[in-house]
């Protein structure tokens, strides 16, 4: 099979969009059994939509089941599995292995089941068990480097392997810690953890750190390590110790279709619209592009830092990973900041209502001061500063709303369903 680029869909919108801008697969949950309780998630009364969004784009579609079922979710698991039948799905990706039997029960024994992220499958041994399990595919656990994804995939040819490329990383989870292999090279993950987490630690200011830190930053030092530092960034009084940075594969595709990935997966199922489309056009034509010495793609790939984002690293792909702003590869060396965000979304264009005439599909404000742009898959960007917003009975005015019948005069060569944003802080 060809690499798959695989991406979020939180609701109806974002489905379309991560299909319309390339996406081959998209991952979507259901209301009561999505790990992203506060995405938008899918009810019945979208099941008609996504099934004509999936045959008219003959794209495929996952269903996560990847929460950690206690008796009661269980319960109403098993009696929902009719419904859940009725969805068009292509495999359902699970961490519980509680569900196996059940799926497999209710959907055949031919079901596709993909393993879950959250079940820490980082080694071919694991990966073996899973796939005599009935799993067709592991989503590898974001710790594992990209020579172990080569040896996993040596060892098992006939398994699928997805990985994140894009996205929030985590700084821990399911228990596990990540400070004591950051500060004491013993890594809790693998029983040796030096609990980091008791140790005593100090406030050290820039002042004392120049070298160090040069972004007016605070730092954590550990009382035996002098001079080892944890870069702490802190705005409007707040800090963000425990964030870590945000990952970026885009520029290292090549790498991880010859270790052996089948599928790229982008985070973000509680991300916005605009970041589904732009997110998966930048990776379509990156991935369109392997080989071929055209060097289009990276136009697409300068919006990457235009959307809401932490500052980039390559994860644990070639090393230590988000968890060490200080040694970590960063892509995006601009800012040690929180997060970036340069431009804002503010809807869609409309019908076509005459020339050069659209109804506005907006989400946020724009006026008729502002330099806005319009994208859309093939369009990396068109500006337009000599618009006219016209009202419901096509008078200009000064300001267009969100909830309003509006139009927008042009002269440029757009069409319906391109995307409209502005830069957040306007000039």
């Amino acid at each position: 099979m060809s690499v798959e680029l695989l991406s979020p869909a939180g609701n109806l919108e974002k489905l379309r969009l991560a299909f319309e801008y390339g996406a081959d697969a998209a991952y979507m949950g259901l209301s009561d059994f999505s790990l992203r309780a506060n995405a938008g998630n899918f009810s019945e009364k979208d099941l008609q939509e996504v099934s004509r969004l999936k045959q008219s784009s003959g794209k495929r579609l996952y269903g996560t089941l990847n929460m950690i079922f206690d008796e009661q979710k269980l319960i109403s698991l098993q009696e929902q599995m009719g419904t859940i039948n009725s969805w068009p799905f292509d495999a359902f990706i699970i961490s519980d292995l509680g569900l196996v039997p059940i799926l497999q029960d209710a959907l055949g024994d031919d079901v596709e089941l993909h393993l879950s992220t959250q079940a820490s499958c980082t080694n071919s041994s694991s990966a073996s068990m899973y796939r005599k399990m009935g799993f067709s595919r592991v989503i590898l656990g974001r710790e594992t480097p990209l020579d172990d994804i080569k040896r996993i995939k040596d060892a098992n040819p006939d398994l699928q392997l997805e990985v994140f490329v894009h996205g929030a990383m985590c700084m821990a989870y399911s228990g596990r810690c990540l400070l004591s292999s950051h500060l004491a090279g013993r890594s809790a993950n693998q029983g040796d953890c030096s609990h980091a987490c008791r140790w005593n630690y100090r406030l050290a200011t820039t002042e004392a750190i120049e070298e160090v830190l040069k972004s007016g930053a605070l730092a954590l030092e550990e009382e035996q390590r002098s001079g080892v530092y944890y870069p702490i960034s802190e705005q409007d009084g707040y800090t963000t110790i425990l964030s870590s940075k945000d990952l970026c594969m885009i520029d290292h595709l090549g790498e991880l279709v010859e270790a052996g990935v089948d599928s790229l997966k982008i985070e973000g199922r509680m991300k916005s619209s605009y970041y589904v489309a732009v997110v998966t056009r930048a990776y379509r034509k990156a991935l369109d592009n392997l080989g071929t010495g055209d060097e289009g793609w990276r136009a697409y790939r300068e919006d990457l830092f235009n959307i809401s984002h932490r500052e980039y690293s390559t994860g644990f792909f070639f090393g230590h990973g988000p968890v060490d702003p200080v040694r970590g590869e960063s892509i995006d060396k601009s800012t040690e900041k929180g997060y970036e965000r340069n431009y804002l979304f503010c809807g869609f264009v409309g019908e076509k209502v005459a020339e050069g005439i659209y109804t506005l599909e907006l989400k946020n404000q724009i006026k008729d001061t502002m330099k806005i742009e319009y994208i859309a898959k093939d369009v990396p960007k068109i500006e337009d500063e000599g618009f006219t917003l016209l009202d419901a009975d096509h008078i200009p005015v000064g300001q267009a709303d969100h909830g309003k019948i509006q139009y927008i005069k042009t002269t440029k060569p757009i069409e319906k369903g391109y995307i409209i944003r502005r830069e957040s802080v306007p000039k």
